[in-house]
């Protein structure tokens, strides 16, 4: 039984003598929204804004390639009736043809899209990498964690991350 209680003071008297060693060594965390650097900051901005540019010629005449097509069968809708079945038959294979071709043309302009901002967004998260490690040596983090699931306000970090990248001149491609 004595020895149970010395080594309970003895325990106890560490614990007491580490306590400040422990607070001395506490670790400094910081959490980054991956989220909201690609939607705030001004180079993921203007990488959408690129993209848009890009495409956005394409898919106007996409969509005014489904109007057309729309148009088309409202008109052999109409038509159909007074139409010979020949004629009704080889205008309802071109619709048919046509909205084949929609189809392929936009399953390819999504594929690009989609490629492009992988190739966009990929740049701007380097750029978001090199300042959270720039970040993380300057102030001296033991850890940074990206897309936690819960973090407090008090380690998040994301504002000085967004500040970082915009403060950065534009990526030259």
């Amino acid at each position: 039984m004595k020895k149970l209680t010395l080594l309970m003071l003895a325990t106890a008297a560490m614990l007491t003598l580490s306590a400040p060693m422990l607070r001395a060594q506490e670790l400094k965390i910081g959490y980054v929204s991956s989220d909201r650097v690609l939607r705030d900051a001004v180079p993921a901005k203007a990488a959408l804004a690129k993209l848009e540019t890009e495409f956005g010629k394409r898919k106007k005449d996409l969509d005014d390639f489904a109007a057309r097509i729309k148009t088309a069968g409202d008109k052999l809708n109409k038509d159909a009736p007074t139409l010979s079945e020949s004629e009704r038959d080889r205008r309802q294979r071109e619709l048919v043809d046509q909205e084949r071709e929609l189809s392929r043309k936009r399953r390819e302009y999504q594929e690009d899209v989609t490629q492009r901002q992988n190739e966009e967004l990929t740049a701007v998260i380097e750029r978001a990498n090199k300042a959270i490690k720039q970040i993380f040596e300057q102030e001296k983090y033991d850890l940074i964690v990206q897309d936690a699931i819960h973090a407090s306000a008090r380690v998040d970090i994301t504002d000085k991350v967004i500040k970082a990248l915009n403060a950065q001149a534009p990526a030259a491609k």
